[in-house]
């Protein structure tokens, strides 16, 4: 008797707090979407010590009332349920109730708010009221939260430092001003301003400042519904890479989640277009009724369950596929930057040169060709138009381009938005077929030198080669045939463990849609009778045996997965190996074979197969241009 103990309301909130404030970014993150929920236009972000000293964050939204105001820190106060069928159709960010009351209970929480007809002041330590009275008329809100943890010490010590807390809030306000491209939204640290939004709706702009202007132009952008659900985006093409899918981002009607079976079906999408443990940038928006989303499964609210989610992998994956296939490009070889000039080092270098300002002064460089050369036709209107291949180079500072490539997970590298005028988003022409090249000679038995007017290429003959058996492979396993079998005069012998034994028997008709025709010999043995002809020839057992390892690995038999992995796992076998030298007749053959190939310009593990040397940079190298 007398165990059992309701507790206190104060002590609640203390325990919800460990759910809801695990870290400075978990407040910023309540109170910025309770701005965004208000219908705010303008967000400011203030953080000392990465939000360990002071929290504040303030809104020009519809603000609260008095009465409001002193609801809003008692544990499950919120204006967005009301109901048991709410839960099932929340179109708001937060709806719990929870966060003010938990935020409250761990800080000295200071609240200034008005709805245009009357403000109120209210201070808070530890969950309890100490100060009440009037404020100003200013429509909006405006909260504090200094001394997070001040009561809770052993919280403390579980924060990192001060540089991964702050990469933490960070990585949240990229992803709502990507969310929220129509919401201005500023993030001050001690001072320093880190990332400012116009709010105009340009996505891509806010893309600009968060990956850099150079990243921003190879965002490919993409849409597409089904009955259920409406998709669009922004994917990058498949020369950017980064070595983190932390640069997926993704939007469920507008709440930024995290979703591992989306993420999957984003990189399936890139799948032979990126090199291994290399992925994406990708910005996705899905809409859809909120019946068939159930965001109330995790405290924080970063996760949500998706009804039909098979149907809706299926879009997304086919939109962003189809995308980055219609843009197929040729990637250029990177180009040294020049080190800052004395006189440089005076210049803003993380704004870009305005676009309508000529870098170059033609006379001037046509003049030095002259004299160079005694030739004016290396110039080609050097700075209008320019080509895709120019753009970089002219239109913004080399310094700044090399910044925006530089990988930071955590923390990505941010900038202010310039105006429209100021920075001009250029989609690249695409190059989106294999270029008519002419066949100049060998490097070392591994690259294949070709020319065109516009430059010369570099092709690895083992990626070309690859991609060419890859694309026959694919279509072989796709539609085994009867007819295409071979029958062995001494069958093949494989012998597993009893645990083995028995997933390969489970796995018979799976491994027979690759080509592996497996008959029980006992009760751990199998013998192979017969293959397909067009197995690689030599390499059948060896094939055999990794089909079967990668059934035995796999916790799961995916019959798409293990046809891809055959094709990918055949096309190494024989591929023409580097130090390996042909003659003009088979390079010929080869570039003829990959020109008509659906996808020529990766492997199937997605490194390139040609790189391009443009006539511009090999100029500019020799300072025939300057």
């Amino acid at each position: 008797m007398g165990k059992i103990q309701i507790m206190d309301e104060w002590l609640s909130n203390k325990i919800a707090a460990g759910e809801v404030v695990e870290r400075p970014s978990s407040v910023v993150k309540e109170l910025v979407e309770n701005a965004i929920d208000a219908g705010s236009t303008s967000i400011e972000v203030f953080l000392e010590e990465a939000g360990l000293s002071s929290i504040q964050v303030i809104d020009n939204g519809s603000g609260m009332d008095e009465e409001d105001a002193l609801k809003s820190f008692s544990r499950h106060a919120t204006s967005k349920i009301e109901k048991e069928q709410d839960l099932f159709r929340i179109r708001t960010l937060g709806f719990r109730g929870e966060a003010l009351a938990s935020i409250a209970s761990v800080s000295k929480l200071t609240l200034r708010t008005s709805d245009g007809e009357g403000g109120v002041h209210l201070y808070l330590e530890g969950g309890h009221l100490k100060e009440h009275k009037p404020a100003a008329l200013r429509r909006g809100t405006d909260i504090t939260v200094a001394q997070l943890f001040f009561n809770t010490p052993a919280r403390l010590k579980y924060l990192k430092t001060i540089q991964t807390e702050l990469g933490h809030t960070i990585d949240f306000i990229n992803r709502i001003a990507l969310g929220y491209p129509k919401i201005a939204i500023k993030l001050v640290h001690n001072d320093q301003t880190l990332l400012q939004t116009n709010g105009r709706g340009q996505v891509q702009q806010v893309l600009a400042a968060i990956y850099g202007a150079h990243h921003a132009k190879k965002m490919l952008p993409f849409e597409a519904s089904n009955n259920d659900y409406k998709i669009h985006g922004f994917a990058s093409l498949p020369e950017v890479t980064r070595a983190s899918k932390n640069y997926m981002s993704l939007f469920v009607n507008g709440r930024w989640v995290k979703h591992f079976v989306i993420q999957k079906a984003i990189t399936n999408a890139y799948h032979t277009y990126l090199p291994i443990e290399r992925f994406p940038i990708v910005l996705l928006y899905v809409e859809g009724d909120p019946q068939l989303t159930d965001v109330n499964v995790h405290p924080a609210k970063h996760q949500v369950r998706l009804s039909k989610e098979p149907e809706l992998l299926k879009l997304i994956e086919d939109t962003i596929r189809l995308t980055i296939r219609e843009e197929i490009r040729i990637p250029l070889a990177e180009k040294k930057e020049k080190p800052i000039r004395p006189a440089q080092e005076q210049m803003n270098i993380w704004n870009p040169v305005k676009a309508s300002e000529p870098v170059f002064d033609e006379d001037k460089l046509t003049s030095i060709v002259e004299r160079l050369s005694g030739d004016t036709s290396v110039v080609k209107e050097p700075y209008a138009p320019l080509s895709v291949e120019n753009q970089d180079s002219v239109q913004y500072e080399d310094t700044y381009d090399e910044m925006s490539q530089t990988e930071l997970p955590a923390e990505p590298f941010m900038e202010s938005i310039p105006s429209e005028e100021e920075q001009p988003i250029v989609q690249p022409e695409i190059k989106r077929h294999f270029p008519d090249v002419e066949i100049v000679g060998q490097i070392h038995g591994t690259y294949i030198v070709a020319q065109m007017e516009d430059g010369f290429y570099l092709i690895d003959q083992h990626a070309a080669q690859e991609r060419i058996k890859y694309e026959y492979y694919r279509d072989k396993v796709g539609e085994v045939n009867a007819n295409e079998r071979q029958t062995l005069l001494m069958p093949l012998t494989f012998h597993y463990a009893a645990d083995e034994a028995l997933r390969l028997k489970e796995s018979k008709e799976a491994l027979e849609e690759v080509g592996v025709y497996l008959e029980e010999f006992g009760l751990s043995s199998f013998v192979v009778r017969e293959y397909p002809t067009w197995f690689p020839k030599g390499e059948e057992q060896e094939v055999i045996e990794e089909l079967i390892e990668q059934v035995l690995k796999a916790r799961k038999t995916d019959i798409k997965k293990l046809r891809e992995d055959a094709a990918i796992m055949m096309s190494c076998k024989k591929s023409i190996k580097a130090n390996h030298f042909l003659n003009k007749e088979q390079m010929e053959r080869l570039i003829k074979d990959l020109r008509n190939a659906d996808n020529p310009f990766t492997c199937p593990h997605g490194r390139p197969v040609l790189i391009h040397f443009t006539s511009y940079e090999v100029e500019k190298m020799f300072k025939r241009v300057m």
